[in-house]
């Protein structure tokens, strides 16, 4: 299979199942809602080493945020709705608590997890299942923390040295999937790289899904395991240009450079769907192939196999949509 001169390569990426919450964010401008978001969203590029993975799903403005102020939609990914709770608290008391102006709320209302499920997926992804946030940061409070209930869902004040920092009781957690990915090979770097930036723009427009390594972009995609016992992953020397001719090479001849994306979304349809419009994007000269990662089918349960993100026929959104579902 081919978009336009690019070579679609018949494999599939493997993913996996993980825990994930949304927060909004707010800040008085878009200064503070930026630096709030760089630093919360810091060292959140995989679970390999990091606490979560995490990264902007969208910018909310002002008529979209409770408190009517310009805001972001933050999603972050983890292996446990425990180790989501840890990484979700440590970073909001020392990333937006600290940000001035900042203020945070539940990205996912009880009402928002069971749309469209059917019933007894509904009955897994309720907002029984939930993490602390407010409820944890008002000690810094010190005793002169209040709460403010707003129909059914509860706020902490938290007095601080400009104002108060207003943060939501609790967070929503339902279950997501990880790992969705694109081997972009090109025949120079600049090539690869543009590619993968027009990937990562048209995937950014999308509901549902992040990118969450640096710009989305990954330079150094990983394999399980290493010669050195102490580590869990290392360098995918099959995709290296500069291994070449020294180990066994997955690149074309042509291919003197790779860029990967990693995609995590609420579930397979969001995920399916960013990859498609991802190859989409990327796909043109001097992209000699797309390809994708994977473990052989043995480690995640979700397999993503890139020609059948194109079976559907129809031009029509829903269509396509039907299409990646039938693929699941």
């Amino acid at each position: 299979m081919k978009i336009n001169e690019t070579e679609i390569v018949d494999t599939f990426a493997e993913a996996f199942s993980m825990r994930y919450t949304r927060l909004t964010v707010t800040a008085m401008n878009e200064r503070w809602l930026k630096a709030a978001v760089n630093e919360f969203c810091g060292y959140g590029s995989s679970v390999i080493g990091c606490d979560a993975e995490v990264g902007v799903e969208h910018g909310l403005d002002e008529s979209q945020t409770m408190d009517g102020r310009p805001g972001v939609s933050l999603m972050a990914f983890g292996f446990s709705t425990d180790a989501l709770a840890k990484a979700i608290t440590n970073r909001t008391g020392q990333c937006l608590m600290t940000c001035p102006t900042t203020a945070v709320f539940d990205g996912m209302p009880a009402q928002e997890t069971t749309d469209d499920l059917p019933s007894a997926e509904a009955n897994e992804n309720t907002n029984a299942e939930r993490i602390a946030l407010g409820s944890h940061l008002r000690f810094f409070g010190d005793g002169f923390q209040k709460s403010k209930l707003i129909g059914e869902r509860r706020f902490w004040r938290i007095p601080v040295m400009d104002g108060e920092f207003i943060v939501e009781e609790s967070l929503g957690v339902s279950k997501g999937v990880a790992g969705g990915n694109l081997l972009i090979q090109s025949t120079t770097q600049a090539t690869g790289l543009q590619a993968a930036e027009r990937a990562v723009d048209s995937i950014a427009e999308l509901p549902n899904v992040i990118a969450p390594f640096p710009g989305g972009v990954v330079r150094s995609g990983s394999k399980v395991g290493s010669r050195y016992p102490a580590l869990r992953a290392s360098t995918s020397h099959t995709y290296c240009p500069t291994l070449r001719g020294r180990v066994e090479t997955a690149l074309r001849d042509e291919v003197n450079c790779v860029y990967e994306i990693v995609i995590d979304g609420t579930d397979f349809e969001a995920v399916a769907n960013s990859m498609r419009v991802g190859i989409e994007a990327a796909a043109g000269e001097g992209i000699v192939a797309i390809s994708a990662g994977n473990y052989g089918g043995k480690l995640g349960k979700h397999h993503f196999h890139l020609k059948d993100l194109f079976t559907s026929k129809g031009d029509d959104e829903a269509d396509i949509k039907a299409g990646i579902k039938s693929q699941q």
